[in-house]
């Protein structure tokens, strides 16, 4: 546990700086903010990658959904905790050089800076801060040896980030108008919609499955605290999916003639 928090707290930090230095070798005429922020979107992009990987390998290789056990179910939540706390920070970062950027002169880590920065952030810090305080105990702890399978689940939901990332730096490169955006917003949308919106339907009827009794059913059958999680966790989700949406709308809905 302590090793793997260690090592986590290293390389994802570690990651992130040599990120920065490599883009100051590959474009130097970059300022430190975009080399920040794509750096931030790059790690973020690893990150997510690992924990589908290791979701997808609990999730095969379960049958039983209550009582099967993977060690990476576990292993990887001690991953997770010193990444949000480092993503919480990156994301105070580029926040600060944005402001900078348009001529705010706050102090860096002065209260009226994260003031600012947790007013503009406040949905996705406190994503961040429930997977820190209520989520970490719950996988680690309070199920005791139950629930592998859900944990898996859980950590495929990144699926969509690294595409999420990727149009972020299509924008920031000027390549929205690029087919590779377009084709890429679709992929946000169809990773986004299954890995975390139809992830917990599908983790009911799992359960349902499990427990051989019909859909409905499944909530009133699991601890509330289980559907209580469940449901902070997809309200931010179905929330971030309208923003998507809308932004797919005006990617596809313009016309060319429009456009002109």
């Amino acid at each position: 546990m302590w090793q793997t928090v260690a090592v986590a707290s290293v390389f994802f930090p570690g990651l992130f700086a040599l990120s920065i230095r490599s883009l100051g070798w590959i474009a130097p005429a970059w300022s430190l903010k975009e080399r920040i922020i794509l750096s931030g979107r790059l790690v973020s992009s690893i990150q997510a990658v690992m924990a589908t990987t290791s979701g997808m390998i609990v999730v095969l290789n379960i049958d039983d959904v209550i009582h099967g056990r993977h060690w990476l179910a576990c292993e990887y939540i001690w991953i997770v905790l010193p990444y949000m706390v480092y993503d919480v920070y990156i994301m105070y970062l580029c926040h600060w050089h944005k402001c900078q950027e348009k001529g705010t002169v706050e102090r860096k880590y002065s209260l009226a800076s994260v003031k600012n920065f947790l007013q503009r952030e406040r949905l996705m810090v406190a994503h961040h801060l429930f997977i820190l305080i209520v989520l970490t105990p719950v996988t680690t702890r309070l199920r005791g040896e139950l629930g592998d399978f859900f944990v898996g689940c859980i950590f495929t939901a990144e699926l969509s980030t690294p595409f999420v990332s990727l149009g972020k730096i299509l924008m920031q490169l000027n390549m929205q108008d690029s087919l590779l955006h377009k084709v890429n917003g679709i992929l946000i949308l169809v990773t986004f919609f299954l890995c975390r919106i139809l992830l917990f339907p599908y983790m009911y009827w799992a359960y349902a499955r499990y427990a051989g009794i019909p859909l409905y059913q499944a909530p009133f059958r699991i601890p509330m605290h289980c559907n209580v999680s469940n449901a902070l966790l997809i309200a931010p989700q179905l929330y971030w999916f309208v923003l998507i949406c809308r932004k797919a709308v005006r990617l596809y809905g313009s016309s060319p003639a429009k456009s002109r």
